[in-house]
């Protein structure tokens, strides 16, 4: 997903930076559940493997762990529910209000359930992540693992793409392939692919900290990167 405005910026034939090097990013963290990616997040800024600082965590659903976690880790826990808000527009600003007052730059979707609009996008423009237990453009929307064992596909796997305004439809930062066994049910599927999640979304915010993130129409080009193959196939490798 990705705002129009960053849409008709892309598409121009001078390459777009999505970030300058050289500072810590804060990020806000939008979620809804469990909140494991936020965990590797913050893990990796904790390790000091990620030139980036969690400002703020919020949820549209008041007892999501992932807000449990956040404080369990001194940041701040945001519960904004999305009921209380006429539409999609209203809730958006709210979020955007507080990710504001928190001073975030970059937003990263962790299992967050509802789409964003063209509020929040066009006050992040080339600036929403967001992570997809798929390689898209297979499979988006909800239950991609499902979908992947029902299509009997033989490889699966993980997207980090950037924001627009469809579903997991934005370009595509970076993926990571994972097999599918004869044996695989739905949650031991997910299970690898979420290893997979937890090893490239902190690397993708790494990237977008140090200003290595050129975006090229569709195609979302990475400075200096390589490809080699180790376990699993990701590309590009952190």
């Amino acid at each position: 997903m990705w705002a129009r405005s960053a849409l008709s910026l892309s598409e121009s034939t001078v390459p777009q930076n999505v970030q300058s090097a050289g500072r810590t990013v804060r990020i806000g963290v939008l979620v809804s559940g469990n909140g494991s990616n936020l965990q590797s997040i913050i893990d990796h800024v904790e390790a000091g493997k990620l030139d980036a600082a969690v400002a703020c965590v919020i949820s549209n659903r008041q007892h999501a762990y992932a807000l449990e976690r956040a404080r369990k880790h001194g940041i701040p826990a945001l519960y904004l529910d999305h009921r209380s808000y006429p539409d999609r527009e209203s809730f958006d600003a709210a979020a955007v209000a507080a990710l504001r007052e928190h001073g975030v730059e970059l937003v990263a979707l962790a299992g967050f359930t509802r789409i964003v609009s063209r509020v929040m996008l066009d006050a992040f423009p080339l600036s929403i992540l967001n992570i997809h237990p798929a390689l898209l453009p297979a499979f988006p929307g909800s239950h991609a693992q499902r979908q992947a064992l029902q299509h009997g596909v033989k490889i699966t796997g993980c997207t980090v793409h950037l924001v627009d305004a469809g579903t997991d439809t934005g370009p595509i930062i970076a993926q990571a392939a994972v097999p599918v066994l004869d044996t695989d049910s739905e949650d031991s599927l997910s299970a690898r692919i979420l290893h997979e999640e937890h090893r490239i979304y902190p690397g993708v915010i790494q990237l977008f900290a140090e200003g290595r993130i050129r975006v090229e129409g569709r195609r979302v080009l990475v400075d200096a990167g390589r490809e080699t193959v180790n376990g699993s196939l990701r590309n590009p490798q952190f």
